[in-house]
Parts: C-alpha cells; structure tokens; sequence
C-alpha cells in the first residue's frame, strides 16, 4: 500500500474510496474521450468509485482506511469490461460488467463496513460498476462506439481526497491498497 497524498489542517475532508484503473487503460480512455465524447469535459483521471463518503471529519479517516485495507486485503483479482455507454443528467459512464462478481462483493463490503462506523449510508439502489467518462452542464445524448480496452483489472483499491474547483475537482490518492492477488 502506498499513502502519496497529504490532508492538510482540513477540519473536514471530501472523501471516496474507488478501485483504480490501470496507467495503460486509462490512457486509452482518455484517447478514446477525446475522439469520441462531445459537449462536455473528459476527465483526466479514472476511478470505480466504491462508496462517495463526501465531507467526513480529517479525525476518522484513519477508521475508513483500516475498512479500505481490509476488505481490499481479502478480494483477489477480477475483471470489469465496458459493456455500454450511459448518460445520466450530469455525466456520461461506461458501465462495467462484473462476471466474477468480486467488484460487486467488494462494494458492498465496504459499503457495510463504513455503515457500520456510521460513516456512511448506502444508496436505496444497488452498486452499479461504472467509469465515468464525460461530465457536462447539458446532456449531449451521445451513443459512442465503445472503448477498444477489453476486459482488465483494477490496479487496486485508494481513498481519494476531493477537491473542488471551479474547473472541475481534482483528486488526490491519500492511500492506495492493493487487492490480494
């Protein structure tokens, strides 16, 4: 596990935790937006998000990790694979499949486990496995081919700190966790 990112004297930070996509695939998704995806922005960082926390006291994150590096610790690999493209009213995504069912487990673990810190409320539907792609003001209604990336797997699991900007926020890896291989 690597810990790259600072918290700073913030009294409360804007906290997800989200399985990271590989160097290679990432760049191609960012190739892939750039050539495909109009009327909004690419993002130029990817993630699976697990569970969005948002703003939680600086004092508990070291709880929320200890959830992170535990239930990473106990998932072994697996693949996702894009299988559409979907638009909500503010990002377009590439949903995911989860043949092996390990991501899925995986969310709803931590999920639990962040629940039961009393961190976290999950959300009425179920986890759908999902990188976003493309965020913008107006629903474009695209339908891009998909990306040619196949099937991969996370190069991990990280607590990402979020930062507003008036560009869009930005993310910074507090810690990265490996899954267990």
């Amino acid at each position: 596990m690597t810990s790259p990112g600072t918290v700073g004297d913030d009294e409360r930070i804007r906290l997800f935790l989200a399985l990271e996509t590989p160097d290679d695939v990432a760049s191609q998704l960012r190739r892939w937006g750039r050539a495909e995806l109009t009327g909004g922005r690419v993002p130029d960082d990817f993630h699976i998000t697990l569970a969005f926390l948002g703003r939680r006291p600086r004092s508990a994150l070291e709880e929320i990790l200890g959830v992170l590096r535990r239930e990473t610790a106990a998932t072994g690999s697996f693949a996702l694979e894009p299988v559409r493209y979907r638009e909500t009213r503010s990002v377009g995504m590439l949903v995911l499949a989860d043949p092996s069912g390990h991501a899925t487990r995986l969310a709803e673990r931590v999920q639990r486990g962040l629940e039961a810190l009393g961190l976290y409320e999950s959300e009425k539907r179920p986890w759908l496995p999902h990188v976003t792609v493309l965020r913008f003001r107006e629903r474009p209604r695209l339908a891009p081919p998909l990306p040619d990336i196949g099937a991969f797997a996370p190069s991990g699991a990280a607590a990402f700190l979020s930062r507003l900007h008036p560009s869009g926020a930005r993310y910074e890896v507090l810690e990265s966790c490996p899954l267990n291989v």
